[in-house]
């Protein structure tokens, strides 16, 4: 794993244990990924798509984690020269709002999941509600998400993509523009990459063709065209990516195994601890009492 990755890691854990409210932390966060320079920043880009597993699932560190991927997207947006600002209130509304000098705005989701994370469906990528979140203020919303988290065939999520005109990136495809130092001015605007979905449903292919298919073929061509640099550029980034994912895939095996061990060592007593804490059992205790107190 990555020096800078690493103290990212760190800050985030260093945040939980003094115990800030959400808001402050976040506040934190966003200081440092902006105090990054942009060499150390592209480092974060690289790795921030995959939740590492010594967060645990559904702690405030997950949760700072997610905090921490769209203030990293707001700041990717700024990068390739749009004005980019992660929301500090989740809610019903775009995590992250970006406006262009060309006069468009767009709304923005960023998407991370574990490596051990199986069948995705369409649900964990929310592309209806990111749909409702652009509205008739904003004139494009995108999803990015780790490439190779998308399904590779065929999915529901590539005909919600369409039908809800919701564009899909990946955070490769991201990494790609930040290293190519592709920044909007009078003569580019990105705005083409942001309506893939109106483009690709002007194809006459698609009219004829299963809206469910993979449409990272005509995602991938098009953010090449627009820059304009060879789609050949664009899979040899892919492959070094994939690189780096198999590091990551032994950093996160070595975890795996080394709770296993940690695990196996312990005494009948600790085990049992450990059974009703993993499953929340008091936690359950408490929360009808508190209910049954309120009638």
């Amino acid at each position: 794993m990555k020096e800078q990755y690493s103290d990212f890691l760190k800050l985030l854990f260093s945040l939980t244990k003094e115990k800030k409210n959400f808001k402050l932390s976040g506040n934190d966060i966003e200081s440092y990924i902006q105090s990054l320079s942009k060499d150390d920043f592209i480092e974060i880009v690289k790795e921030i798509g995959t939740i590492p597993e010594v967060i645990e699932a559904s702690s405030t560190e997950e949760k700072l984690y997610s905090k921490a991927s769209d203030i990293v997207l707001a700041r990717c947006f700024s990068e390739i020269g749009l004005k980019a600002k992660a929301l500090s209130e989740r809610g019903n509304s775009a995590d992250i709002v970006a406006e262009s000098h060309h006069g468009y705005t767009l709304v923005a989701d960023a998407k991370t999941f574990r490596l051990s994370r199986t069948a995705k469906n369409q649900k964990d990528f929310k592309i209806s509600t990111l749909s409702r979140w652009r509205g008739m203020e904003h004139d494009f919303a995108v999803l990015v998400a780790p490439y190779f988290q998308y399904p590779n065939t065929s999915s529901q999520i590539y005909a919600s993509s369409l039908s809800d005109k919701v564009c899909l990136l990946s955070w490769e495809h991201i990494l790609f523009l930040l290293n190519q130092q592709v920044v909007e001015d009078v003569s580019l605007s990105l705005e083409q990459i942001w309506n893939a979905p109106t483009r690709i449903e002007r194809d006459s292919k698609i009219a004829y063709a299963d809206r469910m298919n993979c449409l990272f073929p005509y995602i991938n061509k098009m953010v090449c065209d627009r820059i304009p640099i060879s789609l050949k550029d664009f899979e040899e980034q892919l492959n070094i990516c994939k690189l780096y994912i198999f590091e990551r895939s032994n950093d996160e095996i070595a975890v795996l195994n080394a709770e296993i061990q940690k695990i196996e060592e312990y005494t009948k007593e600790q085990a049992i601890k450990e059974l009703i804490k993993s499953r929340k059992l008091n936690e359950k205790i408490s929360a009808i009492l508190s209910y049954k107190s309120s009638l």
